[in-house]
């Protein structure tokens, strides 16, 4: 069994008492000693022992008479004013970051109910953050006072995840708070769910800079605003939400924009301005594309965020703002480092918290609860719901979902292709046909982009990969390796490739790891996907 320690102060007015009748009168340190189911094997008092000599020489007394087992430590402590915040919580930081814990052997219990309700507070709050590791002690007198009655006692443990009410409450509130920063959407998956629940973790206790990766509509600049409104709620923000986007600026205009100018700066500046660092005071500065920066403006962004202060163009006196900074970049920051288009320095204080957020192509499970996202805004912003039919709405997931569906904007493209289906639906309902049209529109448009009419990868010559072995292939494995072969190379990753591949037997299936089949598939030819891949055409 581990031994019991109790710390607390020793109380000077509730503890004091002298001659016989002190045995009347409820004392708190002494009743430690009185319990029937609770034995302190050792008792730490705090007192300035100057001040309380007689007191502290009773309480001791007392306790060895009661409790002569227990064994009884005092530790002078002195402050001038004890009804101060900042010289109590330090002073009493300072004796529990000397205290040798002995986690092994011993268990600890803090004794709340001596003490200035402000010592009260600080122990409490040294208990919560882990500088105490142990549990709190309260003490109660008994309602009617009699001799020898010590009164009631409690221990409070804050590992609230012990209760099951607040712990049921407490995820409540953390499912909201995700569900919020999803803006409602009832995502799929489990990586980016992981992925939201450490963003809401880091934003609500961190104040660091924090980097969004991800390509461009995959959702970095509607998670800053939900970010920004979700730390305005909880009253962490007073100011404003600033958005720019770094890529539109350019040239001399970048650092005014950025940090502002005095008058006559430049040719031009008539008046000042106070730049979009200053507006974000107190508030969230969101720079997206943060990549495009200049290497000038990323030295004095880099100050800003280490300083909180930085000159405005032209001028001498400097001015303040403290501000969160988000981030967001579809670049590979580390590689424009490495190519000296990036600060090495600004990239180091960015990359605390960094973030991949995934493009729809990877998150293919999302897109059927996006859809339905798009079609309540759709509802919310014209006034009128609009609905598939049920082989529409099938169609238009396989579509969505297949290889064939590049989606280089992300969920901007899916967002603008709900938009169009529910504008020409008829009736309020999207049918095969629209689907169709939808389809084959997404197609044209997708070829312009990427200059060809066919998303399959190139031929794989089967030479190169198989060498001799290929000769011995029958035409039907040759063909349909080929095909397989085509698909890999087109696809990002396995999953993408057995996901295309294994469309319709999966569909029948409650489930299907279509990597693996594919992954054994090629194992057949002595192949894996990265070769596929990284093969030559």
């Amino acid at each position: 069994m581990k031994r019991k320690v109790v710390l607390g102060f020793l109380g000077t007015q509730l503890d004091a008492g002298q001659g016989k009748n002190r045995w009347e009168k409820w004392r708190p340190t002494v009743s430690l000693g009185m319990y029937q189911d609770f034995a302190a094997d050792r008792i730490e008092l705090l007192v300035d022992q100057r001040r309380f000599k007689t007191v502290v020489g009773q309480v001791l007394e007392d306790l060895r008479e009661l409790s002569p087992d227990t064994e009884l430590r005092v530790h002078d402590f002195h402050v001038a004013d004890p009804w101060d915040f900042e010289q109590m919580y330090s002073k009493l930081f300072d004796f529990v970051r000397s205290y040798d814990f002995d986690l092994e052997n011993e268990d600890y219990l803090v004794h709340i109910t001596t003490g200035t309700h402000v010592a009260q507070i600080c122990w409490f709050l040294l208990t919560e953050a882990r500088f105490v590791p142990g549990r709190l002690l309260q003490t109660s007198p008994p309602r009617k006072q009699r001799v020898g009655d010590p009164g009631t006692h409690s221990i409070i443990d804050l590992d609230l995840a012990r209760y099951d009410r607040i712990a049921q409450r407490f995820a409540l509130e953390s499912d909201q708070t995700t569900s919020f920063l999803k803006s409602g959407i009832a995502t799929r998956s489990p990586a980016f769910n992981r992925m939201i629940e450490q963003i809401e973790r880091v934003a609500v206790r961190s104040r660091a800079p924090i980097l969004l990766m991800g390509p461009t509509g995959a959702g970095k600049s509607m998670l800053a605003r939900n970010l920004f409104e979700l730390k305005k709620s909880r009253h962490e923000l007073k100011g404003r939400f600033v958005e720019v986007n770094c890529a539109t600026l350019r040239g001399d205009g970048a650092g005014s924009a950025l940090f502002g100018h005095v008058r006559g700066a430049f040719t031009g500046a008539q008046s000042e301005r106070a730049g979009f660092l200053k507006s974000a005071d107190q508030g969230l500065l969101f720079l997206d594309e943060i990549g495009e920066l200049g290497l000038d403006e990323q030295a004095m962004l880099l100050r800003a965020i280490e300083d909180k202060r930085f000159p405005p163009l032209g001028g001498d006196k400097e001015v303040s703002s403290d501000f969160q900074l988000l981030a967001g970049t579809n670049r590979d920051l580390a590689q424009a480092v490495a190519d000296g288009r990036f600060r090495d320095d600004l990239y180091a204080r960015l990359n605390l918290w960094t973030f991949y957020l995934p493009g729809l192509k990877e998150r293919v499970e999302d897109i059927e609860p996006n859809l339905d996202f798009e079609l309540e805004r759709h509802a919310r912003v014209n006034g009128e719901r609009v609905s598939f039919n049920r082989e529409a709405r099938e169609r238009y997931l396989r579509f969505a979902t297949s290889i064939e569906a590049l989606w280089p904007g992300n969920f901007r493209d899916l967002g603008a292709s709900i938009t169009r289906l529910a504008t020409l639906a008829e009736h309020g309902r999207i049918t095969v046909a629209g689907v169709d049209e939808e389809i084959a529109r997404l197609k044209r448009l997708w070829t312009g982009a990427r200059g060809h009419s066919e998303p399959a990868g190139e031929a794989v010559d089967l030479r190169a990969l198989l060498g001799a072995a290929a000769d011995e292939l029958d035409r039907f494995d040759r063909v349909q390796l080929a095909d397989v072969l085509a698909v890999c190379r087109s696809a990002r990753n396995l999953s993408e490739a057995g996901r295309e591949l294994f469309q319709a037997s999966r569909e029948r299936k409650a489930s299907s790891n279509d990597a693996d089949r594919l992954r054994k598939y090629l194992a057949r030819f002595g192949l894996s996907f990265d070769q596929v891949r990284l093969a030559p055409g």
